[in-house]
């Protein structure tokens, strides 16, 4: 009686949990939502009123409102996706470098490319590695310094697992803000336009290859560490 007790208590704590996730989510997705529809409403009203024209910076800054919509819409449905474990991984043997010199190639920001051995090659899905990477370095741009230099590291582990990591000369984070800066729509003060939802995408698919992922120590700014098994 007493463990079956202890188990209804402990489902009743797990629904709370979930209910509290939910309104958080609910709440957090309402407020990324406002802050460009505001603005997009602001500005039209403005043109059907009369008060201004329709001139090109006003485009633009409509523009780049869509944009963050579309950002943030598309960052949710691949979240909800990987929570919901809709996104199989389709792994693969592959060279790591030539890999990160295509992604580097359509990314933004100085970015210096170090792996060795030359030929290191990994299993994993690279759809989802590529997303890992990607959002660690658009994190590190935003977040480093202007002209910001990302250095992406990669070595074998001593147990032959992969160990990439993803260094910015930025401001860094604080120790006791490191671990909560892969929950959902935390920026860690910016106030660039990102979604907020990179950090915690990058974490769930390096949880679905079994691995880890974590803020490290590190001379100057940011270092983000990802650990991927190769077993």
């Amino acid at each position: 009686v007493g463990e079956l007790a202890h188990a209804f208590n402990r489902m009743a704590e797990d629904l709370g949990a979930d209910d509290r996730y939910r309104r958080e989510l609910i709440g957090n997705v309402s407020h990324e939502l406002r802050t460009p529809i505001t603005a997009l409403q602001a500005m039209l009203e403005n043109v059907v009123d009369g008060v201004e024209e329709p001139d090109p910076a006003m485009m633009k800054s409509a523009l780049r409102q869509t944009e963050r919509l579309g950002a943030l819409v598309a960052d949710l449905l691949d979240l909800s996706k990987l929570e919901g474990g809709a996104m199989p991984l389709k792994r693969r043997r592959f060279e790591v470098e030539p890999f990160l010199r295509e992604l580097s190639s359509v990314s933004a920001g100085d970015i210096e490319i170090d792996v060795k051995p030359p030929k290191l090659s990994v299993v994993a899905d690279p759809d989802r590695l590529h997303q890992v990477v990607t959002n660690l370095v658009d994190n590190a741009v935003q977040h480093g310094n202007v002209d910001t230099k990302v250095v992406i590291r990669v070595r074998t582990g001593s147990a032959g697992e992969l160990v990439l990591d993803v260094h910015d000369d930025g401001p860094g984070i604080e120790p006791q803000a490191r671990e909560r800066v892969f929950d959902r729509f935390i920026r860690g003060g910016s106030t660039d336009g990102g979604t907020g939802l990179g950090l915690a995408i990058a974490k769930w698919a390096v949880e679905l290859h079994d691995g880890r992922i974590a803020v490290v120590d590190a001379p100057s700014g940011c270092c983000i560490r990802v650990v991927l098994p190769q077993s």
